[in-house]
Parts: structure tokens; C-alpha cells; sequence
């Protein structure tokens, strides 16, 4: 069977797309093959910053010819007294098909007519000529461009197109206003290596040719080919190589055919702390730092790049190199120097002039609610004196850095920077570290803050953003959130959590928010929109990062329950390790032993006027009402339950609890089926009641744990 190749050869790329669209294609492809019967052996993807490209093997030489049933009118509207109508008519015209051909059957819809319809399969040139030019306008991204006088929209012109179905050239065409950019067999190669066009004789050619032009199309080697000599070469210098994802990532995409090129700068830049140097390499110069092997936290005054020029020109390429780093780290090194002249708490006058929203004011004006709120957690966790002290001088200065000219230069570096800054004014570590962990977690994945300070103040921070931006009206929808309020709600629960912070957020919304009406008068309450988004994030991250099952998260926080909304608000520890418990006991097997018993009881309860939070038999059961001993039964194992669900409750236990439930199981299931079973739903209204609330308290115990309502069973 064929081989197709399709390889697309453009401008420079940026290098997120060339990721982006190489996923895009390995899923586009395959499917719309198969959806034209065409399904291929394999599909490999390739993209450098010059070409996205796609070698799909094994692909058929035609569909098979097939039969597709289609479904046409209803029968009614087909035939009138046994006679075809136009509905019938023109649909077997369209189908290409005799009247003869028409067939009518019955479905759960009533009848209608169907036709038997016979298709020649088509060749594979035909198909992939049609879909060849869908694979590249479907392509998605950012910032994406109109060139010449065509609407041809893509990240970068597109200047030429390979399309070979092994040795031939499929004919493709991409029209671009006056342009036309037609398919032929001809590929370029490196823009210094190989200047000159590259031939490929044949789709199958395709890897070995673009090597001998000096290009490595494959970016998993590339990828494997640069880490291994990045690490080799910072060996040889005695140190160990900084290879940060990302940064490896993007430059496996801005290079061809890589080259590892070592610099060197002025040892005396080591002075600077190490994240400046470091931010400097990798962010504003894709270079990799090298750590000196024989002590912490330091580096080396050298850094490996990767280029896409001549290995001949190494030197040339390292010296350009060294210049500006030099230019950078000099700066870097000017504007620390300024900046740690002057304590920390110079620069909160000049918050004033930095805006934080039109409509909340300045970033002075924040830090005053971020230390409100701080002030207020402090009080809930019942912190000492020097504790709120440190919490209270961490909260003032949080943003200081902000106005220094380091961070002025390097934004990447807020919190970083404070806390230098910090230490240097003579804070103390706790306050200092406070300063730059209040930014942590700054995303899925990144490490957590560990002091109280860092952990109160990141919560005031964020809380007090989405308690401003709810106020004002602003509520992510869709993919839009402009302020990263699903971020710092995410954070929030996270550090709650990853800190066994015993705070009621519940009550933290509903302070901040009636501060915020204080200040803004006209504005509506935020508390019950921003509570369902903190419901839908904890939900996502029980899922998500916890590994719950969906139906175990439903249970712990409820189905438009407003109960279990409170309860999860107030103390989110405690919706984690139910959540957590479930998962557990369901894999565990315990859960089963119970399920069958509660999830019954809870269905049928909820026929019943009970409320949720009774426990106790004696006020609502009334023994007189019996009929049976297996309702004696149920009523005496609820009343030796009451006080072990108190002390499960109280213990937060619920391994008591769940052993509890499954002793009382085969109670209640006689209650159900046994000898002697009840019909729950009595012709007495009271009977019926009193039932149903024996079957009520049952549920409400398990409640204690979750709604057993919510949970599918195994």
C-alpha cells in the first residue's frame, strides 16, 4: 500500500504552534482518513520551525465499495394511497436510486422509508487531494496572519507544499488571493547548510533527504539529541545542566539541525542571586545555566545554547552570545545594586501609582485589604502574637518589589525579588520567605508554599482578587478568564489543604464580601455566585488531581444541595478526606457491603418529610405503630447507631461509621425482604411515615459521610 507525504514549508514558526499543530495533526488526520475508509498503518508527525509535515503509511489505494442504509421521509409523506409522492420521488433522485429500491420499515419513531444504496469506493488520490488542503486551513493558534492579498490565514506565510503519494506528486493547490501555491516535490534545507532546494524522489525518502540537507525533521530526536548534549558538554565544564522543560520544549522547535554552543561571562555577575542569572539565561535568552556541582545553589560562570547556525561558526556564534549576556547581567547587576540601597518598605508609596483595576483602585489599596483579610485568618486559626506579627509585616510588604527596577525589568522575578529585598532590609526569614511563597502555588504542578505566612497571606491575595472581581461583575465564562480567578480559587483549596489549614472559607467569603459592598454600595453581593465557583474547583481538583470518582465527588458535595455546599465551604479538610475515605472503601470493596442497604433507604426516604439532620429515634419514631418485629429491629440498631455516628462525626472517624452501617445492614434488608418484610408505603399515613423515617434517620447517618444518592454503584 502507498506511502503519502505531505509537508507544508513556511516562515519561521513560532515555536508553541509547531507543538501545537504537530498534536493537532496527529489526531486530525488519522480520524478524517478513517472516516473516508482510507485508515492508514501509521501516521507520523513531524514540524521544525520551517515545515509541519506528515508521513501516513500504508494508506489503501481506494475505499471499498460499500452499502450504506439511509434513512429518508416518513412513509406517510412518501406514498398516498400506495402511490409515490414527490417526497418519495425526489428522495430516491437524490440517492441516485429506482422507486423499486425504496423500502419502508418501522422504527420507534413510526414508519419511514430507507434505501439500500450501493457506493463505488473512491481512489485515494481523489480523497487525499480533498482533504489535504482541510488538514491545513483546519489548523488552530494563536495569532495567526493574512499575507499578500489572499485570506489565507496562518501563523506565517506558507512558500511551498509537498504532496508525494510515493513517487508521484499528488496535485493539491492552496489559493492565496492572486496566489497559488501548488504541490510538487521539492523541500528546502537548511538556510545555511543547504541553501538549495531538495528533491525528494519519493514519500518514503522523505527523513533521509531532509538529513542530508542538513535538517532533523523529527522533533523527538532533536528533543533527545539536545538534552543528552546539554548535559554531556556541562559535564566537561564540571557542573550539571539546568534543563528546564519548558525551555527545552521551545528550543527542540526554534532549531533544525542543533548545535551545542558553550559561552562564558564575568565571574563577578555571580554576586547576583542566582534566580537573576538564571531568569536572564533561560527567559529572555533561551540559554541553559550550568550549577556547579560542588555547592548549593550556585553557578557557574557559564551557560549552553543551542544553534541553528554553522558548528563551523561556533566561536563567532558563542562570542555574539557573551555580549549580550554581559549587557543583560550588567543591568541586572545596576539595578539590584539600586534596589537594595533602600529598605523594602521605602516602596509602598510608589503602589500608589500602579492601578490594580480602574474600579479597586491601587495595588497600596490591595495590600490594605490583603492585610484585612490576613488579619481576619489569623484570628480564625487563633495565631500568637509574633505569628500575626510575621503574617502582618508579610502582607505589607507582599507587593513592595513591584516598583523596584529589577522587577521592573524582569516581572518573572515578583516574590523572587521581595524576598531578597526583604532579607537584605533586615526582615526576618519567615517574612522574607512569607514574601515570595505567597505567589505559590502559581500553577497545576508547581510547588506549595510551606511557611503560615506565605500560606495566610497567598490566601488573602487571591481571595481578596476574587472577592473584587466577582463584586464588579466579572465572571470567568467559557475560556475567558482574563484575571486567572479559576487559578487563584484552585490555590486556594490547594493550600487549605496541602497546609491542614482549619479555616471556615465560607465564613472568609462572606466577610470579604460585605467589606467589599462596604466600599462599593452599588454593587451586588458576590457570596452565592462566588461559592458555586469555589464548588466547581474543589470538584475539579478531587477529580482532577486527587483521582476521585466522579460519583464519589457528587456524593461529598452534593447535588444542588445547599447543605453539603455549606458544609464543604466550611471546612474543606473534611470534604477532602470523606472524598478520599470513599475512594478508598470503594476500592476496597467495603463500600458494596453497604451501598446496596443505604442507596435503597435513601431513595425511598425521600418520599418522607424528615429533615436531613435527625439522628435521633426517640423524637421522631414511634414504636406504637409497629406491626412487625423487624421494625422493633431497625429502630434498636438506630438507637445503638446514634451514638457511635456522634463519636464517628466528632472523630471524624468514618471507618466507624461505615463499620457501623454494614452491622445494620442485614437488619434493614429484612426490613426489606425478609419473612416478615414491611410495605413501606403503607395505606396508614402514619404507618407510612413512620416507616419512611426509619428509613430516613438510616440515611441521614450515612449523610455524616455523603449522599448515597449521588454514588453509582461498582
Amino acid at each position: 500500500m502507498p506511502t503519502y507525504l505531505l509537508e507544508i514549508g513556511t516562515e519561521e514558526l513560532p515555536a508553541d504552534f509547531v507543538d501545537s499543530a504537530i498534536k493537532q495533526w496527529q489526531k486530525l488526520i488519522p480520524q478524517s482518513l478513517q472516516e473516508q475508509f482510507l485508515t492508514p498503518e501509521a501516521v507520523e508527525v513531524y514540524g521544525t520551525p520551517r515545515r509541519l509535515a506528515a508521513l501516513i503509511q500504508g494508506i489503501p489505494d481506494r475505499q471499498s465499495d460499500r452499502t450504506e442504509e439511509i434513512k429518508g421521509p416518513p412513509a406517510g409523506a412518501a406514498f398516498k394511497d400506495g402511490k409515490p409522492t414527490k417526497a418519495a420521488i425526489g428522495f430516491a433522485r437524490k440517492q441516485e436510486v429506482e422507486l423499486e429500491a425504496l423500502e419502508i420499515r418501522e422504527t420507534n419513531k413510526g414508519e419511514f422509508v430507507f434505501v439500500q444504496k450501493k457506493i463505488s469506493g473512491r481512489t485515494a488520490t481523489e480523497i487525499l487531494s480533498e482533504l489535504t488542503p482541510q488538514w491545513i486551513t483546519k489548523l488552530e493558534g494563536k495569532r495567526f496572519m493574512r499575507w499578500g492579498d489572499g485570506d489565507l490565514r496562518f501563523p506565517r506565510p506558507i512558500r511551498t507544499l509537498v504532496a508525494l503519494l510515493d513517487e508521484d506528486v499528488l496535485p493539491v493547490e492552496l489559493v492565496n488571493g492572486s496566489t497559488t501555491i501548488k504541490s510538487d516535490r521539492l523541500s528546502r534545507g537548511h538556510r545555511i547548510l543547504h541553501p538549495d532546494p531538495v528533491s525528494i524522489p519519493q514519500a518514503s525518502d522523505y527523513l533521509e533527504c531532509l538529513r542530508s540537507a542538513f535538517i532533523e525533521v523529527d522533533p523527538v530526536k532533536r528533543h533527545s539529541q539536545i538534552e543528552a548534549e546539554v548535559k554531556i558538554v556541562a559535564e566537561k565544564l564540571g557542573g550539571t545542566a539546568d534543563i528546564s522543560s519548558d525551555l527545552l520544549e521551545e528550543v527542540v522547535n526554534l532549531v533544525e539541525w542543533p548545535t551545542v554552543v558553550v559561552g562564558k561571562f564575568d565571574s563577578e555577575f555571580l554576586s547576583l542571586p542566582p534566580e537573576v542569572i538564571t531568569t536572564v539565561m533561560v527567559t529572555h535568552q533561551r540559554y541553559f545555566p550550568v550549577a556547579d556541582r560542588s555547592s548549593n545553589n550556585s553557578l557557574l560562570p557559564n551557560f549552553i545554547t543551542i544553534s541553528n547556525g554553522d558548528p563551523a561558526k561556533s566561536d563567532i556564534i558563542a562570542a555574539g552570545n557573551q555580549r549580550v549576556i554581559r549587557a543583560r547581567l550588567a543591568d541586572a547587576n545596576f539595578f539590584y545594586t539600586a534596589d537594595c540601597s533602600e529598605h523594602l518598605d521605602t516602596y509602598l508609596p510608589q503602589l500608589e501609582n500602579v492601578t490594580f483595576t480602574e474600579e479597586l483602585g491601587t495595588m497600596r489599596d490591595k495590600v490594605d485589604r490583603i492585610m484585612e483579610i490576613a488579619k481576619t485568618i489569623a484570628d480564625r486559626l487563633n495565631l500568637n502574637e509574633q505569628q500575626r506579627s510575621e503574617i502582618e509585616s508579610t502582607a505589607l510588604l507582599c507587593k513592595a518589589d513591584l516598583v523596584t527596577q529589577m522587577v521592573y525589568e524582569f516581572p518573572e522575578l515578583q516574590g523572587v525579588m521581595g524576598e531578597k529585598y526583604a532579607l537584605v532590609s533586615g526582615e526576618s526569614e519567615i517574612v522574607a520567605r512569607g514574601i515570595f511563597e505567597h505567589y505559590l502555588p502559581r500553577g497545576a504542578g508547581d510547588i506549595m508554599p510551606e511557611t503560615l505566612t506565605g500560606q495566610v497571606v497567598g490566601i488573602a491575595d487571591r481571595l481578596d482578587t476574587l472577592v473584587s472581581i466577582f463584586g464588579l461583575g466579572t465572571i470567568p465564562t467559557g475560556s475567558s478568564d482574563p484575571f486567572a480567578l479559576r487559578r487563584a480559587a484552585n490555590a486556594i483549596v490547594s493550600i487549605i489543604w496541602h497546609g491542614s489549614l482549619v479555616i471556615n472559607l465560607q465564613e472568609l467569603i462572606e466577610q470579604s464580601a460585605a467589606d467589599f459592598l462596604t466600599a462599593h454600595p452599588d454593587k451586588q453581593s458576590p457570596v452565592a455566585p462566588l461559592e458555586e465557583f469555589f464548588i466547581q474547583r474543589i470538584q475539579t481538583l478531587l477529580q482532577d488531581e486527587l483521582n476521585i470518582d466522579y460519583d464519589l465527588v457528587n456524593a461529598v458535595l452534593g447535588e444542588d444541595d445547599p447543605e453539603y455546599t455549606e458544609r464543604t465551604l466550611r471546612d474543606l479538610l473534611d470534604a477532602r478526606d470523606r472524598a478520599i475515605f470513599l475512594q478508598e472503601i470503594r476500592n476496597n470493596g467495603k463500600l458494596n457491603e453497604i451501598y446496596e442497604t443505604v442507596n435503597r433507604s435513601t431513595r425511598l426516604a425521600a418520599q418522607g418529610i424528615l429533615d436531613t439532620q435527625q439522628l435521633d429515634p426517640d423524637e421522631v419514631v414511634r414504636p406504637t405503630l409497629f406491626e412487625k418485629s423487624c421494625e422493633q429491629s431497625f429502630y434498636n440498631e438506630l438507637v445503638q447507631l446514634l451514638p457511635k455516628t456522634k463519636e464517628s462525626q466528632k472523630e471524624r472517624n468514618y471507618q466507624l461509621l461505615v463499620d457501623d452501617l454494614a452491622k445494620i445492614a442485614p437488619v434493614v434488608s429484612n426490613f426489606f425482604d425478609g419473612p416478615e418484610s414491611v410495605l413501606v408505603m403503607d395505606k396508614n399515613p402514619e404507618i407510612k411515615q413512620n416507616r419512611l423515617n426509619l428509613l430516613g434517620l438510616l440515611r441521614n447517618h450515612a449523610r455524616i459521610l455523603a449522599d448515597f444518592g449521588a454514588i453509582v454503584k461498582s
